[in-house]
C-alpha cells in the first residue's frame, strides 16, 4: 500500500543528511563560528561583563577569563535567572527551566532559551532522519510511535515555565507526528508511573506500534507488562515494531533481556540528550559512537579525565582530541552555560566525523536506571544507618542488579561489617529511605515500582582486601570504587567466593 508520508520522508531525510554532512566535514570552522556567536551575543549579559567578554577573541582568551565551573559554582547566577532577572547568563530570560537530578545542592535548575530549545527538538528529529537516509527504511512513519517520558504539565514562576526536560520537549512534537504519537496527552500527564504505564499498555495494545523510545529500564517495565497481559513476545504483539530509540543510560546491560522480550532483533538509535544540551546522536547503524552536535549552539571543550583534578588542566578544543582517551565534557551554550562541567566523560571513536561514546562520569555514580545516585548520597545513607544501629563498617561498594533471578531490579550493596547490625533488614530500610529522601529520581523509581528497595550482600572478613589484591591494587594509595554503573567489582567478589 502506497504511503504519501513514507514517500516524502526519504527525500526529506536525504536533504537533512546532506546539511548535516556539510558542518560535520568542517568541524573546526563550525565550532569557531559557534564560539564567536556565543561570545558576541552574551557580551551584554551580567556574566559577560563579569568575565570581560568584550576582550575575548579566541579560545585562549576564553580560558584566561572564564574558569571551568560545575553547577555549584554557577549557582549564584542561576539563582538570579530563576528569580526572573534578565540578561544574566544569556540575553533576556529563558523560556523554560529544566528541573533535573540533584547533586550536593538538591535539585538543579538548568535554563533553556528560545535559541537552545530548537536544538533539542531538531537533534532528536535528525537522528531518525539520518536512520532513514542510511537504511531507506521509512515505513515506520506510518505507524504509531511511543515516547515514554515525564509529565508535560509545567509550573510557572517569575514568567518562566519549569518542568522535567522530557515533559518540556513533549510540547514540541512536530505537527506531522502528532497523530502518530502515543500515549495520549491525558495519559502522559499521569504522575504516578505505575498507573501511567498501565494506561499506556491499554492505549497501545490495539495500535500498530513501529517506534518505541525511552530509557531502557522504563521501556523494559512497559514490555514486561504487555507480555504479562498478552502472554506473547513484544514482536508478536507489535509485528511492525522495528526501531528502538534510547538514551540516558547504557543499553548494553539490557540488550539480551530486550531481545528475549521482543523475540527478535530490532534496529536501535542511541541518543545523548541532557538538560544542558542535546550533545550527540547515533548517525550510523554499523559505526560505533554518536555524532557530536557541533552546529547546535554548543561550544565544546575537553579535559583529559586523568588530569582533571590537576591545578591547571589543559582545556582542549575539538581539533586537539585523540581517539580512545577519556575526556571530561565541558560545554558553553546558547542557554547561558559557560565552561560548564556536565559531569560526563566521553571517548572519541571517530575523528572524521567526530563521534563519541559516553564512558562514564568524572565522579563515581550509579545511573543504570536513570537515577544518578552519587557518592555523597550513598555515604550519607550509610552514615544514617550506622548511627541508628551502632553497626560498624569496614568497606563497601554498590552496584546495579539489572537482571535479578526474580522480582524487580535493585541496587545491591556489598558491605563488609566490622560489627553487623542486629537486623540487616532494618539497616537496609534506613539506607533506602535516606536515598529516596535525597534523590528524587531514585524515589520515583521505587514509588513507580521500576526498582525494588536496595539489598545487602555481606562480604567476608578481609574480602575487599582480597579483592584489591586480586586486581593488583592492594595498598594505601588505592581505593575501591564506592559506586559502579556496572557489575565488574560485584562479579569478582562473587566469583572469588568473597560473599558470605
Amino acid at each position: 500500500m502506497f504511503s504519501f508520508k513514507s514517500a516524502l520522508a526519504k527525500p526529506f531525510a536525504k536533504r537533512v543528511s546532506k546539511s548535516i554532512l556539510k558542518w560535520a566535514n568542517k568541524p573546526v570552522e563550525t565550532q569557531e563560528k559557534v564560539f564567536q556567536e556565543l561570545i558576541n551575543t552574551a557580551v551584554i549579559t551580567q556574566f559577560g561583563r563579569d568575565h570581560n567578554f568584550i576582550s575575548i577573541n579566541s579560545h585562549a582568551d576564553f580560558v584566561k577569563h572564564v574558569p571551568v565551573r560545575d553547577y555549584e559554582d554557577l549557582k549564584p547566577y542561576i539563582e538570579r535567572v530563576v528569580a526572573g532577572e534578565k540578561d544574566i547568563l544569556w540575553t533576556g530570560k529563558p523560556i523554560y527551566i529544566a528541573k533535573t537530578s540533584g547533586t550536593t545542592s538538591g535539585a538543579k535548575y538548568i535554563p533553556i532559551t528560545k535559541e537552545s530549545m530548537p536544538t533539542h527538538v531538531e537533534a532528536a528529529r535528525n537522528a531518525i532522519l539520518m536512520y532513514i537516509a542510511e537504511t531507506g527504511n521509512s515505513k515506520f512513519v506510518d505507524g504509531k510511535m511511543i515516547f515514554l517520558q515525564g509529565s508535560p504539565i509545567l509550573e510557572k514562576l517569575n514568567g518562566i515555565q519549569f518542568g522535567r526536560l522530557s515533559g518540556i520537549v513533549a510540547h514540541f512534537v512536530p505537527k506531522y507526528l502528532q497523530k502518530n504519537r502515543m500515549p495520549s496527552w491525558e495519559t502522559n500527564c499521569i504522575e504516578d508511573w505505575e498507573t501511567k504505564v498501565n494506561a499506556i499498555v491499554e492505549e497501545t495494545l490495539p495500535e500498530n506500534m513501529t517506534i518505541i523510545s525511552g530509557i531502557p529500564s522504563w521501556v523494559q517495565m512497559y514490555f514486561e507488562k504487555i507480555q504479562e497481559k498478552t502472554g506473547k513476545k513484544i514482536g508478536e504483539v507489535f509485528e511492525n515494531f522495528n526501531l528502538f530509540i534510547f538514551g540516558g543510560v547504557n543499553y548494553e546491560p539490557y540488550r539480551a533481556k530486550f531481545e528475549k522480550l521482543i523475540g527478535r532483533k530490532v534496529d536501535s538509535i542511541e541518543l545523548f540528550p541532557a538538560s544542558e544540551g542535546f550533545f550527540a546522536f547515533q548517525d550510523k547503524q554499523n559505526e560505533k559512537g554518536m555524532l557530536l552536535q557541533l552546529n547546535s549552539g554548543i561550544f565544546y571543550e575537553f579535559i583529559k579525565a586523568d588530569e582533571f583534578y590537576n591545578q591547571n588542566p589543559k582545556r582542549l578544543t575539538i581539533k586537539d582530541v585523540e581517539l580512545g582517551v577519556n575526556y571530561v565534557l565541558i560545554v558553553s551554550t546558547n542557554a547561558g552555560l559557560w565552561a560548564y562541567n556536565v559531569g560526563d566523560t566521553v571517548q572519541f571513536t571517530s575523528l572524521k566525523p567526530y563521534r563519541v561514546i559516553v564512558s562514564g562520569r568524572i565522579k563515581h555514580f550509579i545511573s543504570a536506571f536513570g537515577e544518578h545516585v552519587i557518592g555523597k548520597e550513598v555515604e550519607q545513607a550509610l552514615e544514617e544507618a550506622v548511627n541508628e544501629t551502632n553497626a560498624q563498617i569496614t568497606e563497601f561498594t554498590v552496584a546495579p542488579q539489572t537482571d535479578p533471578e526474580e522480582g524487580l531490579p535493585y541496587h545491591e550493596w556489598f558491605i563488609e561489617f566490622e560489627k553487623a547490625p542486629a537486623s540487616l533488614e532494618a539497616f537496609s530500610k534506613i539506607m533506602d529511605a535516606s536515598l529516596q529522601k535525597q534523590n528524587s529520581y531514585y524515589f520515583d523509581l521505587i514509588k513507580g515500582k521500576v526498582l525494588q528497595p536496595l539489598k545487602i550482600s555481606q562480604v567476608k572478613k578481609n574480602g575487599f582486601q582480597d579483592y584489591m589484591k586480586s586486581i593488583g591494587k592492594l595498598g594505601g594509595q588505592n581505593k575501591i570504587a564506592r559506586l559502579s554503573n556496572d557489575r565488574k567489582i560485584a562479579e569478582v567478589l562473587e566469583t572469588q567466593n568473597l560473599i558470605k
